[in-house]
């Protein structure tokens, strides 16, 4: 069950703005033990929620890596989201109306404070697993970089110590969809639904890369040259379903702070941050992903001090890590039964 945590506490942002108020919605499953020794917190990916459950199948079941009977797994939905944290529908306590296109700009640093905030909240002093997947990744390397100390462990996936200029133009090029919509700007939940369609099905074509649509979208044998190919259909029925669960406002903001991460800002660069997470670390790549590609992910594990490598084998590129869990599972219940 979703749960909503209410700070009332002002919450400053790295890029100068403020949040009166914040509300986190996050969820839990299992319990927590006596030692309070067994928490696993999960950072979700770009339009996930905090039902790890939901998203992520096979994953937060008896014997699978996020076993509710032995972790006390906790998953908190991000700000700018769309799903019960504060973000661009939230009202503007100033004005009494939503935010819309007024939200302000965030970071990921100022997403991790928030979990950070939760995390007080619950009493979690230590964590023992830290698990995050994509953006989700983004969170918990931030994150461990800044408190080393409170994770015992930390599990990355297809992810990376900063945004790079190829991930940004992807970003981008779904931004250009979504504000060449005339109604986007609109005070409306509704503004910018079709330039959000398209941007989803741009995404569409980096996440599961050439293998995968060859692999799933092929025309049936003979099928008649007037009906729409099946890719085709696939890309709008994409956009279609995130519209019926996501907002423009919530995707344009989750898009901005996904380009402002950058563990070495401010810090002597990526390496020098990475040097204070002497953690045993598990990164973990898709062999067929195009965003956060193999030999990407096998240098992020060269610049962790107690890092590791594995490779998932995936025709979906990279959602592999939302479809292989039979791999995953296998490779982090491993880890994360292993004594330092």
């Amino acid at each position: 069950m979703m749960r909503i945590f209410h700070s009332a506490e002002m919450l400053p942002l790295e890029l100068g703005g403020v949040l009166p108020e914040v509300d986190i919605a996050y969820h839990t499953y299992g319990r927590l033990n006596d030692r309070a020794d067994n928490v696993v917190w999960v950072c979700h990916a770009l339009t996930a929620n905090s039902d790890v459950a939901d998203w992520w199948p096979h994953t937060v079941e008896k014997d699978k890596f996020l076993d509710p009977d032995r972790w006390y797994v906790v998953c908190a939905n991000i700000l700018g989201s769309h799903y019960g944290s504060t973000g661009p529908l939230s009202v503007n306590p100033a004005t009494g109306t939503p935010y819309y296109g007024s939200f302000p700009r965030l970071t990921m640093r100022d997403i991790v404070a928030a979990h950070r905030r939760l995390a007080d909240h619950l009493g979690i002093v230590r964590i023992n697993t830290l698990v995050g997947s994509s953006v989700g990744g983004f969170q918990a390397i931030e994150w461990a970089v800044q408190e080393p100390s409170r994770f015992g462990r930390l599990v990355l996936i297809a992810t990376d110590a900063k945004a790079s200029p190829w991930t940004i133009a992807i970003d981008e090029t779904q931004r250009m969809a979504i504000f060449a919509d005339p109604t986007y700007g609109a005070p409306s939940p509704d503004a910018g639904m079709k330039g959000m369609a398209a941007a989803r099905a741009i995404g569409l074509l980096t996440y599961r890369g050439p293998q995968g649509y060859n692999a799933t979208q092929q025309d049936p044998a003979g099928q008649s040259l007037d009906v729409l190919h099946r890719a085709c259909t696939y890309q709008k029925h994409q956009g279609d379903k995130l519209c019926r669960r996501f907002n423009a406002y919530s995707y344009v903001s989750i898009l901005d702070a996904f380009d402002t991460h950058d563990v070495g800002r401010d810090r002597g660069g990526v390496d020098a941050a990475l040097s204070r997470v002497d953690i045993p670390t598990i990164v973990i790549g898709l062999s067929t992903d195009i965003i956060f590609t193999p030999g990407e992910m096998r240098r992020l594990a060269l610049s962790l001090p107690r890092a590791r490598y594995a490779e998932i084998h995936s025709r979906f590129g990279h959602d592999g890590f939302l479809v292989e869990h039979e791999q995953l599972n296998s490779l982090l219940k491993a880890f994360m039964n292993e004594t330092d």
